[in-house]
């Protein structure tokens, strides 16, 4: 078996893609790299920038056409193995193609591969050359030994760290080899995650779950915790938290179902598989439909705010039903002293009697001459 080609770019969210796509063989395809350059097939593309085989082909055709490079200078032949197993002669096209077709693309990681190539550019034209410090530093490759120790490192640091089970899933999503920030795979995850979450454990989303069980008429208006449970008064920002709604067996299943999805995140580093963003959101729906839980399809049918605007409404009533019912720290200690200052003045009146008996003078009883009789005479 002929040993991968392991390759080694410019850290970014598509040519990191690209190193640790070729090292691992994924999707059946390999990059190659021959004669100082980078070769990619169509396909490869295609994973590359996460678009179809097909829109490939139209951008480089667009390429050609337009002469922006020429077809002969960026088009090599080499051999490759197919499903089949069989060899075949395959067309690739090296770097200046792939770049020029990555702007060209229309895609969230086309998106991200031209923020990379513009800060390239920019500092270049600054600097007069620019350079790879990350990789100087690591010998010459990104995904190194120390890479994926520090990865495991950081998924294990957020498996202890207190934040809250939805925080975490998004921890593990932010050390993707491709993470950004602004990028709008980010900003959907961000916002479908916590309802995801949710809805595997009890069939609602976080709103869903306010909407429907914040009800001044309950006890705790329907909370099961809040900041300063159990003894503490309810505030108005702990009725919009969702998690406060959910019962024991819901927290519980809920805490297992994040720790065994941090079993699969470090279970991935320890086999040193590189994660992108989009694997990491595929990974998710994965694990939840292998635990045979519900996979949420859409944002729910209560938004946020409507959520809030309901669950603040009946905190307004509840509060008056609060006020009227709650026994401060003050108010139990006043009951204390109280209780305690009853059993002392009882037992002040209890002394104060004793002693008022003992002191009383004592009376000798008067002895009756029995043998005298008033009015008898001898």
């Amino acid at each position: 078996m002929a040993k991968k080609r392991e390759i080694s770019l410019v850290r970014s969210s598509a040519a990191e893609y690209l190193t640790f796509v070729a090292a691992s063989g994924r999707g059946g395809v390999e990059a190659v790299y021959a004669d100082e350059n980078v070769w990619l097939t169509q396909k490869m593309m295609g994973v590359l920038y996460d678009v179809q085989t097909h829109t490939i082909n139209y951008h480089l055709k667009k390429v050609f056409s337009d002469s922006e490079l020429q077809e002969d200078a960026v088009i090599r032949k080499f051999r490759i193995t197919a499903a089949d197993r069989k060899s075949y002669d395959t067309q690739h096209y090296s770097l200046a193609a792939i770049i020029a077709v990555g702007y060209k693309v229309n895609s969230e990681r086309a998106v991200q591969f031209r923020k990379w190539v513009t800060g390239i550019v920019e500092e270049y034209a600054v600097k007069g050359y620019t350079m790879d410090d990350e990789r100087l530093k690591n010998g010459g490759s990104v995904l190194t030994e120390q890479y994926f120790e520090e990865q495991l490192q950081r998924v294990r640091e957020i498996r202890l760290s207190e934040r809250k089970f939805y925080q975490k899933v998004t921890d593990i999503y932010a050390t993707s080899i491709d993470y950004d920030v602004t990028a709008q795979a980010t900003q959907r995850f961000f916002a479908m995650v916590q309802n995801k979450l949710h809805w595997a454990i009890h069939g609602q989303t976080a709103a869903e779950v306010i909407y429907n069980r914040a009800d001044a008429e309950k006890d705790d208006m329907g909370l099961t915790t809040w900041k300063d449970a159990p003894k503490g008064k309810i505030q108005k920002f702990d009725v919009a938290v969702a998690k406060n709604y959910l019962t024991e067996d819901e927290m519980a299943q809920l805490t297992r179902l994040v720790s065994a999805y941090l079993d699969v995140a470090e279970d991935m580093a320890l086999r040193k598989i590189p994660m992108t963003m989009q694997d990491w959101e595929t990974r998710l729906n994965r694990f939840l439909a292998a635990t045979d839980r519900d996979i949420l399809q859409d944002a729910g049918k209560v938004s946020a705010e409507i959520a809030k605007a309901h669950a603040e409404s009946e905190f307004e009533r509840y509060r008056i039903v609060q006020d009227r019912l709650f026994e401060s720290d003050f108010d139990r200690a006043l009951q204390q002293l109280g209780a305690t200052a009853l059993v002392s003045d009882g037992d002040k009146r209890e002394r104060t009697h004793a002693v008022h008996v003992l002191a009383k003078p004592h009376k000798k009883p008067v002895a009756r001459n029995k043998g005298k009789d008033k009015g008898n005479k001898e």
